[in-house]
């Protein structure tokens, strides 16, 4: 039975250096749990019908604590055991991830869950913007308020 704690916190971070989903998934293991589900969010070669060459990611200096906290909430969730979130900064390409998070679970409904619920408020509250890069030259931003 998870502790009342709540799931252990292994990794909740903005880095610059690449992650390792892999490395991930192995972290939260533990022998309780029934499953580990992992996400991993990774740069794509097109957007909007357009060819993308890679992207610049840049992160308010708060991203750190915005990332502690979603990870603080989804680890007090029931049936839990263990959780790791990183999201990247820089430039990254084509391939390379960008957002990574694995859980592991009791069961398989709760790691699911988390691990998009994480996503999802990944995607609503890190103050990060990205910067595409067109095959054809161009550059855009998105995610700007």
């Amino acid at each position: 039975m998870t502790d009342r704690r709540g799931a252990r916190i292994v990794r909740a971070e903005v880095r610059e250096a690449p992650v390792d989903v892999a490395e991930l998934a192995a972290a939260v293991e533990d022998r309780a749990a029934g499953a580990v589900v992992t996400f991993d969010g990774r740069v794509r070669d097109h957007d909007a019908g357009r060819g993308v060459k890679g992207i610049a990611y840049s992160a308010h200096p708060s991203a750190g604590e915005v990332v502690a906290r979603i990870a603080a909430e989804a680890a007090a969730r029931p049936g839990l055991r263990a959780l790791a979130v990183v999201h990247r900064y820089g430039e990254l390409g084509v391939g390379q991830t960008a957002l990574a998070v694995a859980v592991s679970a009791d069961h398989r409904g709760p790691a699911f869950e988390a691990v998009h619920d994480i996503v999802e408020e990944i995607k609503r509250r890190l103050p990060v913007w990205k910067r595409q890069f067109f095959d054809d030259g161009s550059a855009e931003w998105s995610n700007i308020a």
